[in-house]
């Protein structure tokens, strides 16, 4: 009975561990996959987000420059190191430079809902700085931010850069994009440089809150509010109680934010071209006279700038051929004309050589605020006028050059001039003499002028991959006359002289490689 017993226990055992086994045979139904599917709705590029009815278009670009004669990518030797033209102005510059640019959009009952984010990782040669005791140090900007390794380099240890971050929706643009006054090309109307003179720029975006009406047949109205802190404030000189206590111009003394920028575009965008017209107002808002608020404080002063552009396309030349053109007046707005990436953005000394008896060197200044203010005073505000332009051609699908220029003039009232170059205009009583000296100026003027002229040839070889070279001359017409006894600067090893005062020049050449994906 026993036996009969164990026998029967362990069929069932057997059969238990059979029936087991058939089961996890058995075919369990798998999950859906979901494909990366085509999305024709935005133009080629997109792809749905697996799962979402949202279209993604990843893009962007490798980029190598190497320029000569110049400490910076790309705007040019107009102060600083570069503008010192001396050992320590560099004879190359080399950056490299990877851009990844994310487009979202979806299609609602409101219409469509767009986010756009571009990043720039870059890695920059940067330049060295005396320290007045035969020392020098690379990149003071790493130097400062890294005091335990001076060879750190702020820049040429790498950036990341935020251009674009912004939402569009049911006609509003929300966040970091190109300013709405600016002109489609921005700072380009048909060059890879940087540092023209003559319009609005912001080619790395701004904050703003901007909503866009469109009228059918390409007209369009672009009504906006846009941060000024970041690239809109030339300066709001302080002049001080004393002329020249803080320099022959002054130094920026601005208040906390209290207005943004208000923009007003009006488009027109058709095959044959485009017109725009912008305007911007523009609140110059000060700190105190002093140190305290005991001191009191000017009163704001709004300042504003239009701009006027216009593009020809397809003109008799050649296929695809282009002139870009546009013309800007600013008063107290100074960064609508020479905008943020033009070279030192309205704070030229540029030094050279000199054929003048008892002089050292020659020295050529061009500075341009929103406006300067003395103790007790109101602000004055600094008028600028300017235009850029250029024609490209195409010799054929894989070649085209283009010519370009652009002018700024920059122009101070009787008031301000008073401040800086005294009430009978020869220096005594001002900023200016009190800090270089009257003995030896023969004129004393504060405003200037800036005119560039360049050229660029692009070889495209393959689609997406292109070659350029970029040669740009910049010329600084400044007012002074003369000589000063100039105080020196450590930093780019200038010694304390006679310099004479006269007109500058620089020359510039950029060569690029940029493959687009």
């Amino acid at each position: 009975m026993k036996m009969v017993k164990s026998l029967i226990l362990g069929s069932a055992a057997a059969l238990v561990a059979v029936g087991g086994a058939q089961a996890a045979d058995l075919p369990v139904k798998a999950k859906a996959v979901e494909y990366v599917k085509v999305c024709s709705l935005y133009g080629p590029g997109f792809y749905y987000i697996p799962g979402t009815d949202t279209c993604i278009k990843l893009g962007g670009y490798l980029r190598v420059d190497v320029l000569a004669n110049t400490n910076s990518d790309n705007t040019g030797n107009t102060s600083g190191a570069g503008a010192a033209n001396n050992r320590f102005t560099n004879g190359y510059t080399w950056r490299s430079r990877e851009d990844l640019n994310i487009d979202t959009r979806t299609a609602t009952e409101y219409g469509v809902v767009r986010t756009f984010f571009d990043a720039t990782f870059s890695w920059t040669s940067d330049t060295y700085a005396g320290q007045g005791n035969g020392t020098t140090v690379y990149s003071p900007i790493g130097a400062v931010s890294a005091p335990n390794n001076a060879n750190a380099g702020g820049v040429a240890g790498g950036t990341v850069g935020v251009y674009y971050a912004f939402i569009q929706f049911a006609g509003f643009t929300i966040g970091k994009a190109v300013s709405q006054f600016s002109a489609p090309w921005a700072n380009y109307p048909g060059n890879n440089f940087d540092g023209l003179v003559g319009g609005g720029g912001t080619i790395t975006g701004v904050n703003q809150f901007t909503y866009t009406a469109q009228f059918g047949n390409g007209v369009s109205l672009s009504l906006s509010a846009q941060d000024q802190s970041a690239y809109y404030q030339a300066g709001v000189n302080n002049l001080g109680a004393a002329p020249g206590a803080l320099g022959p111009y002054g130094t920026p003394d601005y208040a906390g934010t209290i207005s943004p920028d208000l923009v007003a575009m009006l488009r027109v965008d058709q095959a044959w071209g485009l017109f725009q017209a912008s305007f911007a107002a523009h609140d110059n808002h000060v700190a105190y006279y002093g140190g305290t608020e005991l001191s009191g404080h000017p009163d704001d002063k709004w300042g504003w700038a239009g701009q006027l552009a216009l593009s020809i396309k397809n003109i008799p030349t050649g296929p695809g051929d282009t002139i870009n053109i546009q013309g800007v007046y600013t008063n107290g707005a100074t960064r609508y004309n020479i905008q943020d990436l033009a070279g030192s953005a309205g704070a030229n000394t540029i030094f050279s050589g000199t054929g003048l008896a008892g002089a050292y060197q020659s020295v050529g200044f061009g500075i341009a605020p929103d406006s300067v203010f003395i103790n007790g005073g109101s602000q004055q505000l600094i008028t600028t006028y300017g235009m850029r332009g250029a024609y490209v051609h195409n010799w054929n699908p894989n070649w085209n050059t283009s010519i370009y220029g652009a002018w700024a003039g920059v122009s101070y009232n009787s008031t301000s001039k008073g401040y800086i170059c005294g009430p009978a205009g020869n220096g005594v009583g001002g900023s200016f003499g009190a800090t270089f000296g009257t003995a030896g100026l023969t004129s004393c003027n504060p405003d200037y002028s800036i005119a560039q002229i360049g050229t660029q040839t692009q070889w495209t070889p393959v689609k997406n991959l292109t070659f350029s070279a970029d040669l740009v001359y910049t010329m600084l017409d400044q007012k002074y006359g003369g000589t000063i006894t100039y105080p020196g600067s450590a930093g780019i090893g200038k010694p304390a002289a006679v310099y004479e005062l006269k007109d500058q020049n620089t020359l510039l050449l950029m060569l690029r490689a940029q493959r687009n994906w």
